[in-house]
């Protein structure tokens, strides 16, 4: 059975203004993002999906573990980390169709916090919200055959992915399968379900902005629950994903260091260029900067320097 959702014009808007973004971030930024960009774009999907949770180890701690390094911190939000540093540099293992792949994700994300993870709950629960029963999830005994009816909707259904990719993350939180870990592999499926389709998605913290909108998140939720339908979840969570491709795509909003710059500019240029075309890249940085980033570049012998003064250009380097 098809899960009860409506396509609205706000979503085929969006769907529209998230298609178009995806096309300019593989023309021009995906395939040639650098090991330090996608480093750190994994840090910060870790870090929100597990602040969400009450996690409270800083981005500078779990950039720390990710390193090997020790980091002095609650054991449990320690375990959570490793635990999530884990499943996250093997999101590719994961295939999004199949069942038994999700419960070994779940297992690796609760490993050590709680008993029998990547194990279906086996006892009823509810889900509290200050001193009011948010949600009171289906009994344990359905819980496999609506987890099984789920995936056979992700495997034969012909909606697009976009779409499918909310309607699973919402049906999923409302069947609560699992005692604890609900919400972040939840999160964690969405985007296995949408790398399949867009390999951006690997690299795209969309959780952050959910940590931003954490009341809007949860207000979906209930909402949609409460109209019997994921139409509403699905609008907030493709204005999540439409945002955070903005952001992808707006280096003036991006932290970028030297060598940053100078790998994803090599990536995409002509090889022949200007100063002048380096700071159209960057529209942020002062003409001194990139001074010093061509400066830079040439002595590591990346690219050669020709001419003086106004007549000065680059050529890349083979």
């Amino acid at each position: 059975m098809k899960p009860p959702y409506e396509i609205t014009q706000t979503i085929l808007k969006r769907v529209t203004a998230i298609s178009e973004k995806i096309g300019e971030v593989n023309a021009t930024y995906l395939n040639k993002q650098s090991p330090t960009l996608r480093k750190q774009n994994k840090i910060k999907t870790i870090h929100s999906s597990l602040q969400i949770e009450g996690n409270t180890l800083s981005q500078e701690q779990i950039t720390a573990l990710l390193e090997n390094k020790r980091v002095i911190g609650p054991e449990k939000d320690v375990t959570e980390v490793l635990n999530a540093i884990k499943v996250y540099e093997n999101l590719e293992s994961f295939t999004s169709t199949d069942e038994k792949s999700f419960l070994k994700a779940h297992q690796l994300l609760m490993k050590g916090l709680i008993t029998n993870p990547g194990k279906y709950r086996t006892k009823s629960v509810g889900i509290v919200k200050g001193v009011e029963v948010a949600h009171v999830a289906p009994p344990y005994a359905n819980v496999p055959f609506l987890m099984k009816d789920l995936f056979t909707y992700l495997k034969k259904s012909d909606e697009i992915t976009l779409i499918k990719s909310c309607v699973f993350h919402y049906e999923m939180e409302f069947i609560h399968p699992f005692l604890d870990g609900n919400g972040r592999i939840g999160r964690l499926w969405q985007t296995v379900i949408l790398m399949e389709k867009y390999p951006v998605f690997e690299f795209l913290p969309f959780e952050s902005l959910i940590n931003k909108t954490q009341k809007e998140y949860y207000e979906s939720l209930a909402l949609s629950d409460k109209a019997g339908n994921s139409t509403l979840f699905i609008e907030y969570m493709l204005q999540v994903i439409d945002r955070s491709l903005g952001e992808l795509l707006n280096f003036t909003n991006r932290t970028l260091r030297d060598m940053d710059r100078i790998d994803y500019f090599l990536k995409i240029s002509s090889n022949q260029f200007t100063r002048k075309d380096y700071m159209k890249t960057f529209k942020a940085i002062s003409t001194a900067t990139a001074s010093r980033d061509l400066k830079k570049a040439t002595e590591l012998n990346l690219i050669t320097k020709h001419g003086t003064d106004n007549r000065t250009f680059y050529t890349i380097n083979s």
